[in-house]
């Protein structure tokens, strides 16, 4: 094959049955489970083991793996000391991506580079899987604390993986619902078949690399504002609008230039994307809670969303998970430029199930090009140039 896809549009990269999606429905399911499902009734930690193992755990099943998740939070010493010689003014995913890569050093589980076999032991998969995993979380809060100056806050291990995040990030144990708000978020973002990171976690992760650096590549590449760092976009989108009267009259400035709606539209999605369905809901129910007590760029939001549905709607371009993921972190205290974090800390979670994936029936990624330069010429000394 030949032809040209920008983007590689439209090319199966790999086979999986991780997770999959009807764009023309609205469907996605993890394992064949429906994302509705999983984010009402299932635990972030629950979605990860059945993301990593292919099937819904049992209860002592479930219990163990809490355990070592819980057991594997803290991290030595010298990253918190690496931490503090970053600039404190340096974005979070630089930090996380760093610090990930970092682990590889202090944790050392690079026996797929040496070892083929040891890549389909499922037990070697498994602990690297718990250990970055269960650490993600840790060095998302400990660079909030160390970036301003502070000590970080110990884990603990009484508290689920959402509700413990908050602890950290505040230092005060969190609203039992936004505890679980957070919880129903990280599961929406776990997963989402083969997108832009975690295509860059398969290519790494093809060279059998530590999997810390298979997921340090993949928080290289989630970093970017056309991927992970749109909920941030659409935060400064919404401060920049201003209020609810605003909205029409910015939006008909953005369309007539041709610029960028941030959280709104998706390449596989053609209708509104189920995942931005439920946070929308989310939101709702902690105004509810709240006793409509929120953030008043939530009714920008929904001003700015019915206002692309009439304009956009028919084309196909609906509002997008990103859309109010980042107005639900800001109701959380957290600052808009550790949206993308959370993210990461989430989608971890499938960027691991496809590098165990990968491993099973591994072969190194090496796409072809399209050549468009010159052919063969023949050198001119620097002294003949014109």
């Amino acid at each position: 094959m030949n032809e040209y896809l920008p983007g590689l549009e439209g090319v199966p990269a790999t086979k999986s049955n991780i997770s999959d999606l009807d764009g023309k429905r609205g469907i996605l399911t993890y394992r064949g489970y429906r994302i509705k499902d999983l984010a009402e009734h299932s635990s972030f930690e629950e979605t990860s083991l059945l993301l990593l193992d292919g099937r819904l755990p049992t209860r002592a099943e479930l219990a163990e793996f809490d355990r070592q998740i819980r057991t594997n939070r803290p991290v030595k010493y010298n990253i918190r000391e690496i931490m503090k010689y970053l600039p404190s003014t340096g974005h979070p995913m630089e930090m996380l991506q760093a610090s990930v890569a970092c682990l590889a050093m202090f944790y050392p589980g690079d026996e797929c580079l040496t070892d083929r076999d040891m890549c389909r032991d499922l037990n070697y998969v498994h602990n690297m899987s718990v250990k970055i995993l269960a650490r993600m979380a840790t060095l998302v809060t400990t660079w909030q604390h160390i970036r301003a100056g502070y000590d970080p806050i110990p884990p603990r291990k009484d508290l689920s993986y959402a509700a413990n995040f908050l602890y950290m990030f505040h230092g005060e144990e969190p609203d039992p619902l936004l505890a679980r708000i957070l919880d129903a978020c990280l599961i929406l973002h776990a997963e989402h078949t083969i997108n832009a990171s975690t295509f860059a976690a398969l290519v790494a992760g093809s060279t059998l690399t530590s999997p810390y650096l298979v997921v340090a590549a993949a928080i290289g590449t989630l970093a970017g504002p056309l991927h992970g760092g749109a909920n941030q976009k659409v935060i400064e989108m919404l401060q920049e609008i201003g209020s609810p009267d605003n909205v029409r009259p910015w939006l008909d400035r953005k369309l007539a230039n041709k610029e960028k709606i941030w959280g709104m539209g998706h390449r596989e999605y053609k209708v509104k994307d189920p995942r931005a369905t439920i946070l929308q809901k989310l939101m709702l129910d902690l105004m509810k809670h709240r006793g409509g007590s929120v953030s008043p760029m939530f009714e920008t939001a929904l001003t700015l969303e019915e206002a692309c549905e009439e304009r956009l709607g028919a084309k196909g371009v609906w509002a997008n998970v990103d859309f109010y993921s980042g107005l639900l972190y800001s109701e959380m205290g957290i600052p808009s430029d550790q949206f993308t974090s959370i993210f990461a800390v989430a989608r971890c979670a499938g960027w691991l199930a496809h590098w165990r994936e990968q491993l099973k029936d591994n072969r190194i990624f090496r796409p072809t090009q399209v050549y468009t330069g010159e052919r063969e010429r023949d050198y001119v000394p620097i002294a003949e140039r014109t």
